[in-house]
């Protein structure tokens, strides 16, 4: 059975594609948006767990978040993770709800959320590079199994190169969209 299978490389690239886009969509270019907090992760219960697992988040206002937490016992982890979140947010806690005032986008912010959508993007281009590693360690091993040629081995290398090639091209092209809104505000 050979180690190789395209269609899981494809579907993995594709993956770090989707994951980026899921980030991006959570850096605020000034309007309240629930997705801005999906990167949050919060530590309860002995382990980090995403916020949607622990409260319900949701935009009342254009310029407002609310998070209103399940546990009460989680209301402060819940806002530490917030604010330790790089996203400029300062909860103001109310019982077990969390409000979150948007503020304006100072040119500073803007750059910090550039800079922070380009580290996004390098993650999303290392995990491209990691499932092409995977993918050329079992062809190397479907080789030496004998259940393909060298000459096969190259021509899939040459394959998952361009796969590569590709993915990071479309990361680029998410990166530098979101870059683009962010700073025209």
């Amino acid at each position: 059975m050979p180690q190789y299978d395209k269609a899981d490389v494809e579907r993995r690239m594709k993956g770090a594609v989707e994951s980026l886009k899921g980030d991006l969509s959570g850096l605020r270019t000034g309007r309240a948006n629930v997705t801005l907090l999906d990167p949050v992760t919060v530590e309860v219960y002995g382990s980090h767990m995403p916020l949607n697992q622990v409260a319900t988040v949701s935009a009342p206002e254009p310029r407002m978040l609310s998070v209103q937490v399940w546990d009460r016992s989680n209301v402060t982890p819940v806002e530490k993770a917030i604010r330790s979140a790089g996203l400029g947010l300062n909860p103001i806690t109310d019982g077990q709800t969390l409000r979150l005032p948007i503020p304006d986008l100072t040119e500073e912010r803007r750059k910090d959320l550039a800079k922070l959508a380009g580290q996004y993007a390098e993650k999303a281009k290392i995990a491209a590079r990691n499932v092409r590693r995977d993918a050329n360690d079992a062809l190397k091993t479907d080789e030496n199994k004998k259940e393909i040629s060298e000459d096969d081995r190259k021509r899939l290398e040459t394959e998952v190169q361009k796969m590569t090639d590709d993915t990071i091209k479309a990361i680029d092209e998410a990166a530098a969209h979101k870059e683009k809104e962010i700073m025209s505000q």
